[in-house]
């Protein structure tokens, strides 16, 4: 089996220019062939009625003598025939083998008749026409001999077959070499990239289907770049949220250890690590959930329900956190019926109100709004907190990422909860974005689909 493909392609353009060239010379020499006997016929024919001609406007001696020195009979042999079977020929034979005259072939022509025949093949044509001289009827039987140009038009073939064959050979590996060239750059390219190189350049600037192809790849190669660095940051953020509750944990368990350690610094490390092995264990639960969402494999569990009654549900179970803070609320929710998956809306509302609960100041106010036309609704949860910086504001539904790394440290969280929030909304087919000002607030619009297209 040929793998290489350079060679696939010349080999088929090979065997394609081989095979019609070869069909095309038997091609032509047939309807050459055609063509000559219908034509040497056509001029057998008429020659011989103008020899007839000859004989019946002259005497016979001077007809032969006319006869005689006739250029025709370079092309032509003519032999006259007496009733009796005895002849004479004119014209040379170049060593060419007369076709034989029967006695009846001769018998029909003296009683006035007409024989055509090819008894050696195409190129040849043997013809009888009666003959009126001045001594009674003879029978002149002509004959084509094969002209020089026949052979030479076979020699002519043969020649531009060849000619044919080598430039089309040679124009076919040059022109190959230009139709792999393309792909043997995208197989460098993809070596480099499995390498963990992708600074690759193709420069390919075809129009046709490889260009096309050259032009897939590239983008492609911008997402795996991009791929590689998100793996990258993932596996540092996950390095670095982990390391820290693993020290704490580490360095605590480490000072129980100590003999003289008072009883309520005792019980503090334990809370500390109690504390640290929770924070762990929720980001390896967000880490999972995450993981799912992304997957295929997660259905949604369609149900209708109220959706101002569920956002009013999670603002009292998060409670205790805003009364802590002397945080108001002003509602202004809509009752609206929304097909969708409960369950994971949730965990919408439940992240991002507590993300503007945690982010608030002492005594802030946070607005949740309902509005909604035939099709979507949408819901805005604003708040009068620290804000978001604008740079960061592109990259808040990142894994791990925290805008206000300085204020992350004195609140709970691992960087998670807009990565949910950012796959939920869109395994329901909506959209979510953050308008924000730094010491302004920020205010987060999530547009659902009232009817859940997979409903």
């Amino acid at each position: 089996m040929i793998r290489s493909l350079y060679i696939r392609v010349v080999l088929t353009f090979l065997v394609s220019v081989i095979a019609g060239t070869v069909i095309a010379f038997f091609v032509s020499t047939w309807i050459f062939e055609e063509k000559f006997s219908e034509n040497a016929q056509t001029n057998l024919r008429n020659f011989g009625q103008d020899i007839v001609r000859i004989y019946k406007t002259l005497p016979l001696r001077e007809a032969d003598s006319f006869v005689s020195e006739m250029k025709q009979l370079d092309s032509y042999h003519i032999r006259i025939y007496e009733a009796t079977g005895q002849f004479q020929s004119y014209g040379k034979l170049n060593g060419h083998k007369p076709a034989t005259v029967t006695m009846e072939q001769l018998k029909k022509v003296i009683d006035g008749g007409v024989v055509q025949d090819t008894p050696n093949g195409i190129a040849i044509v043997l013809l009888g026409l009666p003959l009126q001289t001045e001594t009674g009827t003879k029978a002149m039987f002509l004959e084509t001999i094969t002209p020089p140009s026949a052979s030479f038009v076979a020699k002519w073939g043969l020649i531009f077959a060849i000619c044919s064959l080598i430039a089309g050979s040679l124009l076919i590996l040059v022109s190959s070499v230009f139709l792999v060239r393309p792909i043997k750059k995208m197989t460098k390219a993809t070596r480099r990239i499995a390498a963990g190189d992708f600074n690759v350049k193709l420069n390919i600037k075809q129009t046709s289907e490889l260009g096309t192809l050259a032009r897939s790849f590239e983008d492609m190669m911008h997402d795996l770049q991009q791929l590689e660095q998100m793996r990258r940051e993932f596996v540092s953020n996950v390095s670095h949220e982990v390391q820290s509750p693993l020290t704490s944990i580490s360095g605590y368990a480490q000072a129980l250890k100590q003999v003289n350690l008072a009883d309520h610094e005792r019980s503090r490390y334990l809370d500390i690590i109690i504390a640290e092995a929770k924070r762990m264990s929720k980001m390896s639960d967000s880490l999972l959930k995450l993981s799912l969402l992304e997957s295929q494999s997660q259905q949604l569990r369609l149900t209708t329900r109220s959706l101002d009654e569920q956002i009013r549900r999670v603002i009292v179970a998060l409670q205790p956190q805003w009364t802590a803070r002397r945080l108001q609320f002003e509602l202004d929710l809509k009752t609206l019926q929304v097909t969708a998956d409960h369950e994971l809306l949730n965990q919408v509302w439940t992240n991002i109100i507590g993300n503007s609960i945690k982010f608030s100041e002492d005594g802030g106010m946070i607005n949740v709004s309902i509005q909604h036309d035939i099709n979507n609704v949408t819901v805005r949860i604003s708040d009068t907190g620290i804000g978001i910086p604008l740079e960061d504001q592109k990259r808040i539904f990142e894994r791990f990422f925290k805008a206000d790394r300085s204020h992350s440290r004195k609140v709970d969280g691992s960087g998670m909860g807009l990565a949910i929030v950012k796959q939920i909304v869109s395994l329901h087919q909506g959209d979510i974005r953050v308008e924000s000002e730094l010491g302004q607030g920020t205010t987060f619009i999530v547009a659902l689909p009232i009817s859940s297209p997979t409903d």
